[in-house]
């Protein structure tokens, strides 16, 4: 496990640099700069006092340079300076990483919560009102998309129902550490991670579904109902044990990929996390924000892949990974 560990941690290196280089070319490509985003609107800022700007901070290197620069940069943890926000990326990033890993928390465990008992129903009762109804409301998830059922759930709950609030990630009224302060932190979370976790649940709740299915019909199985074990204990030591191996096995993949994949949510609802601030990095040309977000996303996802196959490693002992 350790050389494996090691070996796929080499591998990385590279996949990162490949990530980096892609990221700076397409980021360079795009219309404007950060300057242009940083006053554009401004008129006591002449043409003239943006190129001297653009001069003194090297945009107008080759980018061959510009990229040495960066990614030297990058590795010692200096991810530049954000020209909108007039900060470093790494201070403007912290207060954003929290949220949105909170928020991927919160969306995870309220998305098994619904997704294991319905796979667990509709692969025990196949064929059955449970299974059908559980079925239907998988296509429901996977066909409806996720910013229209997120504004329906803003409409409903928050401006007509007024029972959540909208906007922010917590009432600036409070002080931070009072029970005020957690309980409307609990209530901002609550539309973002529904809206998350209910569109969320397909693919596991099908994925378990069939596994339970297929599992029903092992040898083992049969050969445990015909020495006449229970067959409660039939589905929970023998085909439920099993069946869950591969969700645990999914589980940092789908960690990482809730905190790369927060864009919609986090926008709609005006949740100031990693996602909002991808977008407005974006409409702003903030090239160093939005180069520095697309790296951590790559990142995440490279790394969940491998906690993913560790955490199969370690769940199975069947399984040995060299």
């Amino acid at each position: 496990m350790l050389i494996f560990i090691l070996r796929r941690i080499l591998i990385m290196i590279p996949q990162l640099l490949l990530l980096s280089l892609v990221i700076f070319v397409l980021a360079k490509a795009m219309p404007g700069d950060a300057v242009t985003g940083a006053f554009m609107g401004n008129p006591d800022v002449t043409p003239e006092r943006m190129e001297e700007i653009r001069e003194k901070y090297g945009l107008n290197d080759p980018w061959y340079e510009q990229y040495g620069a960066w990614i030297q940069k990058f590795v010692k943890g200096d991810m530049g300076k954000s020209y909108v926000h007039n900060q470093p990326v790494t201070q403007l990033l912290a207060g954003k990483l929290g949220n949105t890993v909170l928020l991927a928390f919160c969306t995870l465990i309220v998305s098994y919560l619904i997704a294991i008992p319905l796979g667990i129903i509709a692969g025990r009762w196949t064929d059955s009102w449970f299974d059908k109804l559980i079925v239907g409301y998988n296509y429901f998830s996977i066909a409806t998309p996720i910013f229209i059922f997120a504004l329906l759930m803003l409409f409903f709950f928050s401006f007509h129902l007024g029972w959540f609030p909208f906007g922010n990630s917590v009432d600036i009224r409070y002080d931070v550490g009072s029970w005020d302060y957690f309980v409307s932190k609990a209530k901002h979370l609550v539309l973002p991670t529904l809206s998350g976790a209910i569109l969320g649940t397909a693919g596991t709740i099908q994925y378990l579904r069939n596994d339970i299915i297929d599992t029903k019909l092992k040898d083992f199985v049969k050969t445990a109902r015909a020495k006449g074990v229970p067959e409660g204990r039939v589905y929970t030591r023998h085909i439920l044990r099993n069946s869950l191996l591969p969700i645990a096995a999914f589980l940092g993949y789908e960690i990482t990929m809730l905190i790369a994949g927060s864009v919609f949510i986090e926008t709609i609802f005006a949740y100031p996390g990693l996602g909002q601030l991808f977008i407005t990095s974006i409409g702003g040309r903030d090239f160093t924000v939005v180069a520095a977000l697309v790296m951590i996303s790559g990142a995440a996802v490279i790394v969940g892949t491998m906690l993913s196959d560790i955490i199969l490693g370690i769940v199975d002992p069947r399984i040995r990974i060299d």
